[in-house]
């Protein structure tokens, strides 16, 4: 008989805005309001995650800095809290984002335990442990080890189940399951945030997040985005998911000051997505790229970089355009054409949206999620 009880399970992932602290983190608010147990554990509280929601719990992980190392450590805390909440609170599973350091401190977690009382552990590749991490010689060997050792493993995307089995030599079963997004109901109206960030009825608003690393290419966004203004005047709202300032300098020299505007750190991002017309992604690489499926379900059509997974999310031609990476030209054609015909950017924005709510809710993707843990937990004994 298959097993069907709720799961208990700890999520360790980055609390910091990016997209797989945020997959990790509504991902565990799905699982408990489907009557699971769910416990959080890292060195600090998921910027999403809420307070006094039933079945979901938060657990620090101190960090001490000694003398006798370098740099403080993580991996080791990590592995000891994981432990800990297991044994205290009989885990069925260890659901690690990212295979370094989260997958080997749930390892090591894991090995300190009994047998009967272990946890499964299972890793979910975001992307750059295995696009970037995964090539260095100083880390690669410990992902391979990390994904062979654990009992299951998933990727948020087709390509990025590709470049793990090429890049790390990884054989055995990874399971796709793609990112998911539930928009929450915005306080404001989209009439009161865009008067908020000056932007009139008639201006059209393009929309990007990110947490602004080099591999965004926010360099390459904004030259696209102030060369369009001689063909297509817009408005462009970054919420960026840290410090913008270092992009100061070139939005002064390309002189598009009083057209981008800037929010950093922002948890109700429905609000600000809301009042956005197109969304504008310019990476240059991306295992998923969770942003564009935000945008995607508040109407937007996007514009982005034809890369890695984006093109599983994002349908050319159909829920937006995508370019090939280095045609900043290309960019600029894309944004004139949705932003002076309104009647496409409205008909592809609707196809975004149900697309969204079709092949990316939470109703089918945590069901997946749920599927795979209880396929993983099914050789276990103390689980029936």
């Amino acid at each position: 008989m298959p097993l069907t009880r709720p799961l208990k399970i700890a999520i360790t992932c980055y609390p910091s805005v990016g997209g797989s602290g945020i997959l990790a983190t509504t991902l565990g608010e799905e699982l408990a309001a489907r009557g699971h147990e769910i416990h959080f554990i890292s060195y600090e509280r998921p910027f999403r995650l809420p307070y006094n929601t039933p079945r979901l719990h938060f657990h620090p992980v101190e960090i001490n800095s000694y003398g006798l190392f370098k740099y403080p450590d993580y991996t080791l805390p990590l592995s000891v809290k994981l432990a800990e909440t297991s044994r205290d609170y009989g885990l069925d599973i260890i659901h690690a984002h990212y295979a370094v350091p989260h997958a080997t401190a749930a390892l090591l977690a894991r090995d300190m335990l009994p047998p009967d009382q272990a946890p499964k552990v299972i890793t979910t590749l975001h992307g750059t442990d295995t696009t970037l991490l995964g090539k260095d010689p100083g880390y690669g060997p410990a992902i391979r080890h990390a994904l062979e050792a654990a009992d299951g493993i998933t990727a948020v995307s087709a390509f990025l189940r590709a470049e793990t089995q090429r890049v790390i030599g990884v054989q055995r079963p990874i399971e796709v399951i793609h990112n998911f997004f539930t928009p929450r109901t915005p306080n404001r109206t989209r009439a009161d945030v865009r008067h908020e960030l000056g932007v009139g009825d008639g201006d059209v608003l393009l929309f990007h997040s990110s947490n602004l690393r080099p591999l965004k290419r926010v360099d390459v966004l904004l030259d696209a985005f102030a060369r369009v203004q001689k063909y297509a005047p817009c408005k462009l709202l970054i919420l960026a998911g840290g410090d913008f300032s270092a992009y100061a300098a070139e939005v002064a020299r390309l002189g598009i000051g009083e057209r981008v505007i800037v929010r950093e750190n922002i948890s109700a991002i429905e609000e600000y997505i809301q009042a956005a017309d197109l969304g504008f992604f310019t990476s240059e690489t991306e295992s998923f790229c969770l942003s564009i499926l935000e945008a995607m379900s508040f109407n937007c059509p996007c514009v982005a970089t034809k890369v890695g997974g984006i093109p599983e999310v994002n349908l050319d031609g159909e829920t937006g355009i995508l370019v090939p990476l280095g045609d900043t030209e290309g960019l600029v054609v894309a944004l004139a054409t949705l932003i002076n015909d309104p009647v496409l950017r409205d008909r592809m924005g609707a196809a975004a949206r149900l697309r969204a709510e079709k092949t990316f809710s939470a109703d089918i993707i945590v069901e997946r999620y749920l599927q795979f843990y209880y396929q993983v937990c099914a050789g276990s004994s103390r689980l029936i």
